[in-house]
C-alpha cells in the first residue's frame, strides 16, 4: 500500500511529477496491501501454465507436414487427451503446492526488501536484475538437476518430471512435489541477492517460467525446433533441441543438466554426450547430402546420353 494520500503527495514526494506508468501503478496499487499485490503470482503463473502450452496444442493436432519438418521426435505423438491428462496433473500440483507455497512466502519477501512504492525502475534496471535473476537461477539448478539424477534422487522425486520422454509445454511444472519446492530455491535465489520491485518480480516469476515452457516445448511452444525462433538470437540460450536430449536419455541421463544456458555444461563436460551426438548427426547428413548429389549427378549424365 502507497504511503500518498493522493497523486500529488505522490509527486511533492519524488520531487518531480508522476511518469505515465506511475501514475497507472498509483492508480490501482494505492489502496491494495503489499501482500494482495505479491499474490498476483498465482494469477499469472496460472494464466502462464494454462495458455502459453496452447498452440502446442493447435499444432500438434493439426499434424501438418509443414511443421512436422521441425519436430524434434517425429515419431512421438500424443492424443489429446494425453496432454487433457497431463495439464489436469500439473493444475492438481498448482493447487495443491504451488498456489499455497506462493501465500505463505510473501513474510520472505518482505525479508529481501522487494518493494512496492514509488518510484518505478527504469527499463534497463529491471532489464539488469531479470538477467541476474536468469543467471543465477541457472547456475544454482544446474547442480540441484545433476543432485536429482544421482540414484536416490532420481527414484525419489525426478523420475516423474521424466515420465515424458519427449515433453510438451503442459509438462514443464509436471514434477514431485518435493521438487517442486527444491527448485523453488533457486528461483528465489536471485531476488533476494538483488531485490527490486514487485513488477521486475512479477516479470522475473512469468519468464521463468514460460522459458521452462520453451524448453520443453520449442519455439511457440511446440516440440518443434523452428528456424526462426527468436530464442537462437540469445547467446548460450539452450532451448528444446538441448534439453530434448535430457529428456530422451532419461534416467541415465548425464548431459544437459542445465535449465537456461548452456555454459555450466560446457564448463563442468556435461554436454560431450550431447556435443557427439550432433557431431554424428552432421556427419550422417553431409554423407547423404553427398550420395544424393552424386545419384542426382548419375541421373543427369544417363539423361544427357
Amino acid at each position: 500500500m502507497l504511503p500518498y494520500a493522493t497523486i500529488e503527495d505522490a509527486a511533492a514526494a519524488l520531487g518531480r511529477n508522476l511518469t505515465f506508468a506511475e501514475t497507472l501503478w498509483y492508480n490501482y496499487s494505492a489502496n491494495k496491501s503489499d501482500y494482495f499485490l505479491y499474490c498476483h503470482n498465482i494469477l499469472f503463473l496460472f494464466l502462464v501454465f494454462s495458455v502459453a502450452p496452447l498452440p502446442f496444442v493447435v499444432i500438434e493436432s493439426l499434424r501438418s507436414d509443414s511443421f512436422d519438418k521441425y519436430k524434434i521426435q517425429p515419431k512421438v505423438r500424443l492424443s489429446f487427451s494425453e496432454m487433457v491428462r497431463c495439464y489436469k496433473d500439473v493444475m492438481r500440483m498448482f493447487f495443491l503446492v504451488v498456489g499455497p507455497l506462493q501465500l505463505v512466502s510473501f513474510p520472505s519477501v518482505q525479508m529481501v526488501g522487494i518493494r512496492t512504492g514509488l518510484p518505478l525502475p527504469s527499463g534497463w534496471e529491471i532489464l539488469a536484475q531479470l538477467v541476474v535473476y536468469f543467471m543465477v537461477e541457472d547456475y544454482t539448478n544446474y547442480w540441484i538437476h545433476r543432485f536429482l539424477h544421482c540414484k536416490w534422487g532420481y527414484e525419489k522425486i525426478h523420475r516423474v518430471h521424466h515420465e515424458y520422454t519427449a515433453p510438451i509445454g503442459f509438462a514443464a511444472p509436471y514434477a514431485h512435489w518435493a521438487e517442486i519446492l527444491i527448485l523453488g530455491i533457486p528461483s528465489f535465489l536471485g531476488p533476494a541477492m538483488a531485490p527490486g520491485h514487485m513488477i521486475t518480480f512479477w516479470l522475473w516469476i512469468a519468464l521463468r517460467q514460460i522459458e521452462a515452457i520453451d524448453t520443453h516445448s520449442g519455439f511457440s511452444f511446440c516440440r518443434y525446433d523452428f528456424p526462426w525462433g527468436f530464442t537462437k538470437y540469445i547467446p548460450f540460450y539452450g532451448g528444446a533441441d538441448y534439453h530434448d536430449y535430457h529428456h530422451y536419455v532419461g534416467e541415465q541421463s548425464h548431459s544437459n543438466f542445465a535449465s537456461v544456458f548452456t555454459y555450466c555444461d560446457f564448463l563442468y563436460g556435461t554436454d560431450k554426450g550431447y556435443r557427439y551426438q550432433k557431431k554424428l548427426l552432421r556427419k550422417m547428413q553431409e554423407e547423404l547430402r553427398g550420395s544424393g548429389e552424386q545419384n542426382g549427378g548419375s541421373y543427369q549424365n544417363l539423361k544427357s546420353e
